[in-house]
């Protein structure tokens, strides 16, 4: 068979497999074993798109942006050897590493511990963020977005069937350009989603001309806080699962986001960066174009009215990406608070009230994107160790020891 006709042949089936609806790119791993994972629950209808009034144009396609070879990528969980530990991370044992080679960033877990969420990209440098859910021992991935513009941020909802996460796909299937050397991209194309476990569509939360990112639910399932720059500046706000009683909850100048509920659902915490007045020209200026560029992050806790808003690190450096722990009183993040270069990142965890910090890792030069499953037992990460090069981001699941 000449090569010609061999490539005909495989057109000809590509082609096939999208007209019976089997997209190529939708699976990105030897296929799932369902019978694991909890079915979608799509008799409520706050989730469908007919509910919300919108019309089903989004249809999941043979295209991925994301350019990843999974064989490579997605091989499943390995035990770290033991170089790959460092001095002092005590609180870390029987680390496993979940994900190979790209970016793989922004995990969520499931309401059971039983699956992570989490947003990926392959080596490429035109390669684009898409969502992606696994077991925690890391195999059986599955794409959840349709491969199309840029997505980021998933986060389950309680039912732990359906997914809420940001996305440009509305704009085109094309890849934002983010151009992280002139500070933080807020590309007005992103709105939030939801989509269920299957990787279908649910609904589109958000439609407007504005920056709509970093959702996180209430563990009560009532309302959901995200990032948006619809008042002028990108502020928290919070809204009802279906979109709408959208409110306000920040208003000073400056970037507010990563912001998380507490196990109750009664606090927030967030990070945020404080303009001061001789810095607004230069922040209006790059917020007109569509991005901010903080040189300190601290880390915040609020009431989930956005009341009684108090400081929890006074690092003066990067702080950010942090999570609750399950006794609701400590909180684990992200700093380069002991980087004089402000290069390498640590975890730290900390009192809510900003007492009692403790050091996590140290070494492996990014350290971030912590979380802790429900019972404690074990902590998530995204680390740049053992990585096969200085931008290579994986995925890590530790056993924690208090």
């Amino acid at each position: 068979m000449n090569r010609t006709l061999f490539r005909s042949l495989l057109s000809i089936l590509f082609l096939l497999t999208a007209l019976v609806g089997r997209s190529f790119a939708q699976r990105t791993s030897p296929v799932t074993d369902t019978s694991r994972a909890k079915p979608a629950d799509t008799s409520k209808p706050v989730f469908t798109l007919k509910t919300l009034n919108i019309a089903p144009v989004y249809q999941f396609s043979i295209h991925d942006n994301a350019a990843i070879d999974s064989s490579k990528q997605f091989r499943g969980a390995v035990l770290l050897p033991d170089s790959c530990y460092y001095r002092g991370e005590t609180h870390l044992k029987n680390i496993r590493q979940l994900t190979s080679e790209g970016v793989n960033t922004g995990a969520a877990l499931s309401a059971d511990d039983k699956f992570l969420a989490f947003e990926a990209r392959g080596t490429n440098v035109a390669s684009c963020d898409q969502i992606y859910m696994m077991p925690l021992a890391g195999n059986y991935v599955k794409r959840i977005s349709n491969g199309e513009g840029g997505c980021s941020s998933p986060y389950f909802l309680p039912d732990g069937a359906h997914l809420l996460f940001s996305s440009t796909m509305a704009v085109g299937p094309g890849c934002p350009r983010l151009d992280y050397a002139h500070g933080w991209p807020l590309f007005k194309g992103y709105d939030l989603y939801v989509a269920d476990t299957s990787g279908t569509l649910r609904g589109r939360l958000t439609n407007d001309t504005m920056y709509d990112g970093e959702p996180a639910v209430s563990p009560l399932g009532d309302r959901i806080v995200f990032t948006s720059t619809r008042s002028g500046d990108p502020e928290l706000f919070t809204m009802n699962t279906d979109g709408s009683d959208v409110q306000q909850l920040t208003h000073e100048p400056g970037y507010h986001g990563g912001a998380r509920y507490s196990p109750d659902g009664k606090q927030i915490l967030f990070c945020a960066a404080r303009i001061e007045a001789k810095d607004l020209p230069e922040y209006r200026k790059l917020l007109a174009q569509g991005s901010v560029h903080p040189t300190e992050l601290e880390i915040y806790v609020m009431d989930s009215d956005g009341s009684h808003v108090h400081p929890v690190t006074h690092f003066h450096a990067m702080s950010g990406q942090a999570a609750w722990a399950p006794d609701g009183e400590h909180i684990v993040f992200s700093s380069n608070e002991l980087d004089p270069n402000g290069q390498n990142f640590d975890l730290f965890m900390v009192d809510k009230d900003g007492s009692g910090i403790d050091r996590i890792t140290d070494g492996g030069g990014f350290n971030g994107f912590p979380m802790f499953t429900h019972d404690g037992s074990k902590l998530v990460f995204v680390s740049c160790r053992n990585g096969s090069h200085s931008q290579n981001m994986n995925l890590f699941i530790a056993d924690w020891r208090p």
